[in-house]
C-alpha cells in the first residue's frame, strides 16, 4: 500500500500516478490510500499538524503492517538495490508493505517510532506531491527488473 497525506493538486501528478498504477496492477495487487488534509490545518503549528497527521496514519495502518518511510533521511538505494529489497520484503512473512510520504512538514516522533524502516529516493529535496510520482516510477521499475522485464537499462 502507498499512504499519502493531502490530494494531489496537479492535474499531470494525477496522469502520471495512474500511468504507473494501472501497470503495477499486473505485478501486484496495489493500491494508493489518500488521508485527507487537516481542517484549518494553517491554524495549527508545524509540531500540532505533525502529530494530527501522526495520528491518522497510525490509525489507517493494519496489525503486522510493515511501515516504511519515505525520508529525506533514509537509506539510498540504486534502482536494482531496491528491487532486491522490495524482493525479499516481499518472500518474508510480512503482511503488508506500507509506503508512507508525509504531508510537506514530514513525521512525528509517534510515526517515526512505528517506521520499520526509512527509505530516501534522493538527496534532494522533492515536495510531498511530486515524490509520489518519483516513488510509482521506482516501484514499477523494481518489478520489471524482478521479472527480468526490459524497461530498465544498466
Amino acid at each position: 500500500m502507498f499512504l499519502v497525506i493531502g490530494k494531489t493538486d496537479e492535474s499531470y501528478l494525477e496522469e502520471g500516478l495512474k500511468k504507473y498504477f494501472d501497470r503495477l496492477k499486473h505485478y501486484v495487487g496495489f493500491e494508493m490510500k489518500v488521508i485527507p488534509d487537516l481542517k484549518n490545518r494553517k491554524a495549527l503549528t508545524e509540531e500540532a499538524q505533525k502529530e494530527a497527521e501522526g495520528n491518522l496514519i497510525l490509525s489507517a495502518l493494519q496489525a503486522g503492517d510493515t511501515l516504511i518511510l519515505l525520508d529525506e533521511n533514509g537509506k539510498q538505494f540504486s534502482s536494482r538495490a531496491f528491487a532486491a529489497f522490495l524482493e525479499k520484503r516481499m518472500v518474508q512473512s510480512t503482511k503488508r508493505l506500507v509506503f508512507l510520504v508525509g504531508g510537506p512538514f514530514g513525521f512525528s516522533a509517534n510515526v517515526y517510532g512505528h517506521a520499520d524502516k526509512k527509505i530516501s529516493l534522493s538527496p534532494m529535496t522533492f515536495s510531498h506531491q511530486l515524490i509520489r510520482l518519483l516513488f510509482a516510477e521506482q516501484l514499477y521499475r523494481a518489478f520489471t527488473i524482478i521479472r527480468g522485464e526490459a524497461y530498465h537499462h544498466d
